[in-house]
């Protein structure tokens, strides 16, 4: 980890970065609108009495609420404004995604260029309300089954519950695509990561109460610490690395010149779905929990089986973990992926893979290099995963420490950091464009 860190520090250039004006805007930038999302995570959702409400929310602290707040910075426990936060939007991301891999129609979209994303992104926008707004409904009606949450139950409630987080939620998308524009790194990713950074302290507190009370030992309490330490040492090594397929590009002539044949390579990451699957699959299988828990015994020992089967640390739950992680990240893999489409981009362009035919020989070669490089990045997910979700299980640890919550802090660390190193060599292949234009002038 150490290695890694220095690695990164050593690709900034500081002297280059206290000159780069532009690139000190958009950082400023990013925190102004993180300190705004922060800040809406602490308005609260109007007729909802607080203290009743999170005396309900306890008593889903291994549900797919307690993920959810992870992710909402605390705004699902105070139940404020973003409570839905931007995964509406993420979901209908993925969803139309996933559809115009699918459908002829979008996929005709995709595929003509700028204006074609502009579309998708449209359909995108007018999903994530709809999801919303779906949403939102499902949890005035779970708010006001719980005795005492609501003051005044009814319809009003549910339209303004309905209007206030499905506005919050597009603010939200609003301010990400603003980050992207404006500022550094993604903005969906990096909403999700001040979320679970917020909250991180209070979880390094939590576990070092539980040392201090007894509650753990402190031979867990070191443990976790190096554990985590090792974890993510482990996630950078591991997103950093890449199957590197040789490509061959042949002499060609253009006019009078021959220039030469190139070498190069498709490199093809070791966990291309990146935290997809994990947040699918725990979302999938903290559903039935959290229903059961809203419900009450409503519906009698139907719900009480499915907890008792599917809770969290059980082997029924562990097994079906670890199936949809690999599950979501075969596919969602061989969906951001195509393999015809590379091959055909290679014999256009006269690259070739050497030792094997192109066109469709090429394509196979490609799917069964990319099959073997996924089953060991969904075993180095289901791996990250699953031991952190035992301790959890087993040791009452605080849920911050699970394997998606670093995942999630690791990736959009390293990918802002590669984002704010490109600025800087942009910022110094500038400079000196213009000391080279200054040059030439004075001569």
């Amino acid at each position: 980890m150490a290695s890694a860190a220095e690695q990164l520090a050593a690709n900034i250039n500081w002297s280059a970065f206290s000159k780069a004006d532009e690139l000190k805007k958009r950082i400023w930038f990013t925190l102004g609108a993180l300190v705004i999302y922060r800040l809406g995570t602490y308005i609260p959702l109007p007729g909802i009495d607080s203290d009743a409400f999170q005396t309900a929310f306890l008593g889903q602290k291994q549900g797919v609420l307690d993920m959810f707040n992870m992710f909402s910075g605390g705004a699902v426990q105070r139940m404020a404004v973003f409570a839905l936060n931007i995964m509406p939007y993420i979901s209908a991301s993925i969803i139309i995604q996933l559809l115009s891999s699918v459908v002829p129609s979008l996929e005709a979209i995709k595929k003509e260029g700028e204006q074609g994303r502009k579309v998708l992104n449209q359909y995108t926008r007018y999903l994530t309300v709809a999801l919303a707004m779906f949403q939102a409904y499902g949890i005035a009606i779970g708010l006001e089954g719980r005795t005492g949450v609501v003051s005044d139950p009814g319809i009003l409630f549910r339209i303004s519950t309905i209007v206030t987080l499905t506005g919050g939620t597009m603010f939200l998308v609003w301010l990400v695509e603003q980050i992207t524009a404006r500022g550094v790194g993604n903005g969906s990713s990096l909403i999700i990561f001040a979320g679970i950074v917020a909250r991180l302290p209070q979880a390094i507190v939590q576990l070092f109460e539980l040392g201090r009370q007894g509650s753990i030992s402190t031979g867990l309490v070191l443990s976790v610490i190096v554990m985590v330490f090792v974890v993510v040492a482990f996630i950078v090594f591991m997103e950093r690395a890449q199957r590197r397929v040789p490509i061959t590009y042949p002499r060609r002539q253009v006019g009078n010149k021959m220039y030469e044949g190139q070498s190069s390579f498709l490199p093809l990451k070791l966990n291309t779905s990146g935290v997809i699957p994990p947040i699918f699959a725990s979302s999938l299988l903290l559903l039935p929990t959290t229903v059961a828990n809203f419900a009450q015994g409503t519906a009698g020992g139907v719900f009480t089986t499915i907890t008792a089967l599917l809770g969290r640390g059980s082997p029924l739950y562990l097994i079906l973990y670890v199936a949809l992680i690999v599950f979501f990240a075969f596919f969602y893999t061989a969906t951001v992926f195509n393999p015809a489409d590379t091959a055909d981009n290679l014999k256009k362009h006269g690259g070739f893979i050497p030792g094997v035919r192109p066109g469709e020989r090429t394509a196979q070669y490609i799917d069964y290099v990319l099959t073997r490089v996924t089953v060991l990045g969904a075993g180095y997910l289901a791996l990250i995963c699953l031991l952190p979700e035992w301790l959890i299980s087993y040791a009452s640890l605080p849920f911050y420490f699970g394997g998606t919550s670093l995942l999630i802090v690791v990736n959009v660390t390293m990918d802002t950091v590669a984002q704010i190193h490109g600025h800087l060599q942009a910022h110094q292949y500038e400079g000196l464009i213009r000391r080279a234009r200054l040059k030439g002038r004075k001569r």
